[in-house]
Protein backbone atom coordinates (compact mmCIF):
# COMPACT_ATOMS: atom_id res chain seq x y z
CA UNK A 1 0.00 0.00 0.00
CA UNK A 2 1.05 3.60 -0.64
CA UNK A 3 0.50 4.32 3.06
CA UNK A 4 3.33 1.89 3.92
CA UNK A 5 5.63 3.73 1.51
CA UNK A 6 4.81 7.08 3.08
CA UNK A 7 5.05 5.79 6.64
CA UNK A 8 8.80 5.14 6.53
CA UNK A 9 9.50 8.74 5.48
CA UNK A 10 7.24 10.17 8.23
CA UNK A 11 8.85 7.95 10.87
CA UNK A 12 12.34 8.84 9.67
CA UNK A 13 11.49 12.56 9.80
CA UNK A 14 10.06 12.26 13.32
CA UNK A 15 12.97 10.19 14.64
CA UNK A 16 15.73 12.17 12.93
CA UNK A 17 18.00 9.12 12.86
CA UNK A 18 18.21 6.11 10.55
CA UNK A 19 19.06 3.68 13.36
CA UNK A 20 16.02 4.35 15.56
CA UNK A 21 13.65 4.73 12.58
CA UNK A 22 14.79 1.42 11.12
CA UNK A 23 14.19 -0.28 14.47
CA UNK A 24 10.65 1.12 14.69
CA UNK A 25 9.90 0.13 11.09
CA UNK A 26 11.58 -3.27 11.44
CA UNK A 27 13.77 -2.57 8.43
CA UNK A 28 17.51 -2.87 8.06
CA UNK A 29 19.42 0.40 8.13
CA UNK A 30 20.81 -0.10 4.57
CA UNK A 31 17.28 -0.69 3.25
CA UNK A 32 15.98 2.50 4.84
CA UNK A 33 18.98 4.50 3.61
CA UNK A 34 18.44 3.22 0.07
CA UNK A 35 14.77 4.20 0.19
CA UNK A 36 15.69 7.71 1.26
CA UNK A 37 18.35 8.01 -1.47
CA UNK A 38 15.86 6.78 -4.08
CA UNK A 39 13.21 9.28 -2.98
CA UNK A 40 15.69 12.18 -3.02
CA UNK A 41 16.82 11.18 -6.55
CA UNK A 42 13.21 11.10 -7.73
CA UNK A 43 12.54 14.56 -6.29
CA UNK A 44 15.88 15.99 -7.40
CA UNK A 45 16.60 17.53 -3.96
CA UNK A 46 17.90 16.46 -0.58
CA UNK A 47 15.24 16.36 2.14
CA UNK A 48 17.50 16.36 5.19
CA UNK A 49 20.53 18.22 6.47
CA UNK A 50 23.02 15.68 7.79
CA UNK A 51 24.71 16.32 11.15
CA UNK A 52 26.71 13.20 11.83
CA UNK A 53 24.12 10.48 12.38
CA UNK A 54 21.36 13.01 12.98
CA UNK A 55 18.97 14.03 10.21
CA UNK A 56 17.15 17.35 10.26
CA UNK A 57 14.45 18.25 7.74
CA UNK A 58 15.43 21.12 5.43
CA UNK A 59 12.90 23.38 3.70
CA UNK A 60 12.19 20.75 1.02
CA UNK A 61 11.89 18.04 3.65
CA UNK A 62 9.49 20.06 5.78
CA UNK A 63 7.22 20.55 2.77
CA UNK A 64 7.39 16.84 1.97
CA UNK A 65 6.70 15.93 5.60
CA UNK A 66 3.64 18.20 5.77
CA UNK A 67 2.04 16.65 2.69
CA UNK A 68 3.16 13.08 3.47
CA UNK A 69 1.64 13.28 6.97
CA UNK A 70 -1.63 14.56 5.59
CA UNK A 71 -1.69 11.95 2.82
CA UNK A 72 -0.81 9.15 5.24
CA UNK A 73 -3.66 10.15 7.52
CA UNK A 74 -6.15 10.20 4.65
CA UNK A 75 -4.93 6.83 3.32
CA UNK A 76 -5.20 5.31 6.78
CA UNK A 77 -8.78 6.61 7.00
CA UNK A 78 -9.55 5.06 3.62
CA UNK A 79 -8.09 1.69 4.63
CA UNK A 80 -10.14 1.69 7.84
CA UNK A 81 -13.35 2.63 6.01
CA UNK A 82 -12.81 -0.14 3.47
CA UNK A 83 -12.11 -2.61 6.29
CA UNK A 84 -15.37 -1.70 8.02
CA UNK A 85 -17.28 -2.04 4.73
CA UNK A 86 -15.95 -5.60 4.50
CA UNK A 87 -16.55 -6.35 8.20
CA UNK A 88 -18.60 -3.70 10.05
CA UNK A 89 -18.06 -5.47 13.39
CA UNK A 90 -14.27 -5.06 13.16
CA UNK A 91 -12.02 -2.03 12.81
CA UNK A 92 -10.13 0.48 14.92
CA UNK A 93 -11.23 3.34 17.17
CA UNK A 94 -8.56 6.05 17.49
CA UNK A 95 -9.20 7.37 20.98
CA UNK A 96 -7.30 10.26 22.58
CA UNK A 97 -7.53 11.25 26.24
CA UNK A 98 -5.95 13.31 28.99
CA UNK A 99 -3.18 11.70 31.01
CA UNK A 100 -5.25 11.75 34.20
CA UNK A 101 -8.03 9.69 32.57
CA UNK A 102 -5.69 6.82 31.69
CA UNK A 103 -5.87 5.25 35.15
CA UNK A 104 -9.64 4.94 35.54
CA UNK A 105 -12.11 6.44 33.05
CA UNK A 106 -10.69 5.27 29.72
CA UNK A 107 -9.88 1.72 30.94
CA UNK A 108 -13.43 1.45 32.36
CA UNK A 109 -14.98 2.52 29.05
CA UNK A 110 -12.83 0.21 26.93
CA UNK A 111 -13.32 -2.75 29.28
CA UNK A 112 -17.08 -2.40 29.14
CA UNK A 113 -17.15 -1.93 25.37
CA UNK A 114 -14.87 -4.88 24.60
CA UNK A 115 -17.24 -7.14 26.50
CA UNK A 116 -19.78 -6.60 23.70
CA UNK A 117 -17.44 -5.88 20.75
CA UNK A 118 -14.19 -7.82 21.25
CA UNK A 119 -13.18 -7.59 17.56
CA UNK A 120 -12.86 -3.81 17.61
CA UNK A 121 -9.34 -2.53 18.33
CA UNK A 122 -8.20 0.75 19.89
CA UNK A 123 -5.35 3.08 18.95
CA UNK A 124 -4.73 5.22 22.03
CA UNK A 125 -2.96 8.56 22.44
CA UNK A 126 -2.44 10.75 25.53
CA UNK A 127 -1.85 14.49 25.41
CA UNK A 128 -2.81 17.87 26.84
CA UNK A 129 -6.38 19.10 26.39
CA UNK A 130 -5.29 21.97 24.16
CA UNK A 131 -3.76 19.56 21.66
CA UNK A 132 -6.43 16.87 21.61
CA UNK A 133 -9.05 19.08 19.98
CA UNK A 134 -6.69 19.80 17.09
CA UNK A 135 -5.97 16.09 16.64
CA UNK A 136 -9.70 15.41 16.35
CA UNK A 137 -10.15 18.28 13.87
CA UNK A 138 -7.27 17.09 11.69
CA UNK A 139 -8.49 13.50 11.63
CA UNK A 140 -5.58 12.06 13.62
CA UNK A 141 -8.11 10.93 16.26
CA UNK A 142 -11.73 9.85 15.94
CA UNK A 143 -12.75 10.70 19.51
CA UNK A 144 -11.16 12.32 22.55
CA UNK A 145 -12.02 12.35 26.25
CA UNK A 146 -11.21 15.84 27.52
CA UNK A 147 -11.85 18.40 30.21
CA UNK A 148 -13.02 21.13 30.31
CA UNK A 149 -15.40 21.50 27.38
CA UNK A 150 -13.55 23.03 24.41
CA UNK A 151 -14.64 26.50 23.41
CA UNK A 152 -15.06 25.46 19.76
CA UNK A 153 -18.15 25.36 17.57
CA UNK A 154 -16.65 22.77 15.20
CA UNK A 155 -16.43 20.03 17.85
CA UNK A 156 -19.37 18.03 19.14
CA UNK A 157 -19.52 17.45 22.92
CA UNK A 158 -20.97 14.62 25.00
CA UNK A 159 -20.95 15.25 28.75
CA UNK A 160 -19.76 12.19 30.68
CA UNK A 161 -19.45 13.38 34.28
CA UNK A 162 -18.62 16.25 36.64
CA UNK A 163 -15.92 16.25 39.29
CA UNK A 164 -15.90 18.69 42.23
CA UNK A 165 -12.86 20.96 42.47
CA UNK A 166 -10.85 21.33 45.64
CA UNK A 167 -7.74 23.07 46.92
CA UNK A 168 -4.83 20.85 47.92
CA UNK A 169 -2.81 22.41 50.74
CA UNK A 170 0.06 21.10 52.90
CA UNK A 171 -0.85 19.60 56.28
CA UNK A 172 -0.71 22.33 58.90
CA UNK A 173 -1.56 25.07 56.37
CA UNK A 174 -3.64 28.00 57.65
CA UNK A 175 -6.62 26.80 55.57
CA UNK A 176 -6.27 23.10 56.40
CA UNK A 177 -8.96 23.12 59.09
CA UNK A 178 -11.70 24.60 56.89
CA UNK A 179 -14.64 22.44 55.82
CA UNK A 180 -14.86 24.40 52.52
CA UNK A 181 -13.44 27.63 51.10
CA UNK A 182 -13.93 30.19 48.39
CA UNK A 183 -10.98 30.16 45.97
CA UNK A 184 -10.42 33.82 46.78
CA UNK A 185 -9.38 32.72 50.28
CA UNK A 186 -6.17 31.43 48.66
CA UNK A 187 -5.47 34.54 46.58
CA UNK A 188 -2.18 35.23 48.37
CA UNK A 189 -0.90 31.67 48.15
CA UNK A 190 1.78 30.38 45.72
CA UNK A 191 0.17 27.96 43.24
CA UNK A 192 1.52 24.82 41.66
CA UNK A 193 -0.32 24.63 38.35
CA UNK A 194 -0.51 22.60 35.17
CA UNK A 195 1.10 23.84 31.96
CA UNK A 196 -0.98 26.34 29.94
CA UNK A 197 -2.16 23.74 27.37
CA UNK A 198 -3.75 21.61 30.07
CA UNK A 199 -7.42 21.70 31.01
CA UNK A 200 -6.82 22.12 34.74
CA UNK A 201 -4.76 25.25 34.04
CA UNK A 202 -7.65 26.74 32.12
CA UNK A 203 -9.98 25.94 35.04
CA UNK A 204 -7.57 27.54 37.52
CA UNK A 205 -7.23 30.69 35.41
CA UNK A 206 -11.00 31.01 34.94
CA UNK A 207 -11.81 30.30 38.60
CA UNK A 208 -9.17 32.75 39.83
CA UNK A 209 -10.43 35.43 37.45
CA UNK A 210 -13.95 34.86 38.76
CA UNK A 211 -12.61 35.25 42.30
CA UNK A 212 -10.89 38.51 41.38
CA UNK A 213 -7.21 37.59 41.49
CA UNK A 214 -4.33 36.36 39.33
CA UNK A 215 -2.61 33.32 40.86
CA UNK A 216 1.12 33.44 41.54
CA UNK A 217 2.43 30.37 39.70
CA UNK A 218 5.63 29.03 41.27
CA UNK A 219 5.81 25.76 39.32
CA UNK A 220 4.13 24.30 36.22
CA UNK A 221 3.65 20.55 35.80
CA UNK A 222 2.24 18.14 33.24
CA UNK A 223 1.07 15.64 35.88
CA UNK A 224 -1.45 16.13 38.67
CA UNK A 225 0.48 13.60 40.76
CA UNK A 226 3.57 15.81 40.54
CA UNK A 227 1.57 18.89 41.51
CA UNK A 228 0.10 17.24 44.61
CA UNK A 229 3.47 15.79 45.52
CA UNK A 230 4.98 19.28 45.52
CA UNK A 231 2.08 20.51 47.63
CA UNK A 232 2.91 17.84 50.21
CA UNK A 233 6.47 19.22 50.28
CA UNK A 234 5.09 22.62 51.28
CA UNK A 235 5.95 24.41 48.03
CA UNK A 236 2.47 25.79 47.39
CA UNK A 237 -1.19 24.93 46.89
CA UNK A 238 -2.95 23.42 43.87
CA UNK A 239 -6.40 23.31 42.34
CA UNK A 240 -7.34 19.63 41.89
CA UNK A 241 -10.34 17.58 40.78
CA UNK A 242 -11.79 15.17 43.31
CA UNK A 243 -11.86 11.94 41.32
CA UNK A 244 -13.51 8.67 42.21
CA UNK A 245 -11.34 6.69 44.66
CA UNK A 246 -8.70 9.43 44.50
CA UNK A 247 -5.43 8.65 46.29
CA UNK A 248 -3.51 11.62 47.67
CA UNK A 249 0.09 11.84 48.86
CA UNK A 250 0.74 11.90 52.58
CA UNK A 251 1.01 15.37 54.05
CA UNK A 252 -1.74 17.16 52.12
CA UNK A 253 -5.28 18.21 52.96
CA UNK A 254 -8.06 18.46 50.32
CA UNK A 255 -10.52 21.31 50.92
CA UNK A 256 -13.72 21.53 48.81
CA UNK A 257 -14.25 24.81 46.96
CA UNK A 258 -17.63 26.50 47.14
CA UNK A 259 -19.39 27.97 44.12
CA UNK A 260 -21.46 26.96 41.13
CA UNK A 261 -18.35 26.80 38.91
CA UNK A 262 -16.32 24.66 41.32
CA UNK A 263 -16.44 21.52 39.16
CA UNK A 264 -14.80 20.24 36.03
CA UNK A 265 -16.85 18.72 33.25
CA UNK A 266 -15.51 15.62 31.54
CA UNK A 267 -16.74 14.83 28.06
CA UNK A 268 -16.10 13.19 24.73
CA UNK A 269 -15.53 15.23 21.56
CA UNK A 270 -15.60 14.47 17.84
CA UNK A 271 -15.71 16.41 14.58
CA UNK A 272 -19.28 16.18 13.22
CA UNK A 273 -18.20 17.01 9.67
CA UNK A 274 -15.82 14.04 9.44
CA UNK A 275 -16.93 10.54 8.43
CA UNK A 276 -17.48 8.27 11.43
CA UNK A 277 -16.86 4.57 10.79
CA UNK A 278 -19.30 2.00 12.23
CA UNK A 279 -16.87 0.92 15.01
CA UNK A 280 -16.32 4.55 16.08
CA UNK A 281 -20.05 5.28 16.03
CA UNK A 282 -20.73 2.09 17.96
CA UNK A 283 -18.22 3.04 20.67
CA UNK A 284 -19.52 6.62 20.89
CA UNK A 285 -23.08 5.36 21.24
CA UNK A 286 -21.98 2.86 23.89
CA UNK A 287 -20.38 5.67 25.91
CA UNK A 288 -23.50 7.82 25.50
CA UNK A 289 -25.69 5.03 26.91
CA UNK A 290 -23.49 4.84 30.01
CA UNK A 291 -23.80 8.53 30.90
Amino acid sequence: MLSTYLKWFVVLAEEGQVTSAADLLRLSQPTLSRRLARLERQLGVELFDRHGRRLRLNQHGRLMFEHASRALNELTNAEERIATMISPTAGTVRLDFLHSFGTWLVPDLIRGFRAEAPQIRFALHQDAAGLLGERVRSGHADLAVVSPRPDAADLQWLLLSRQPLALAVPAGHRLAGRAAIDLGDAADEPFIAMHPDFGMRRLLDEAAEGAGFTPEIVFESSELATATGLVSAGLGVALVPVARAARWPDGIVIIPIRGARAAREIGMIWAPDRHMTPPVRRFRDFVARRT
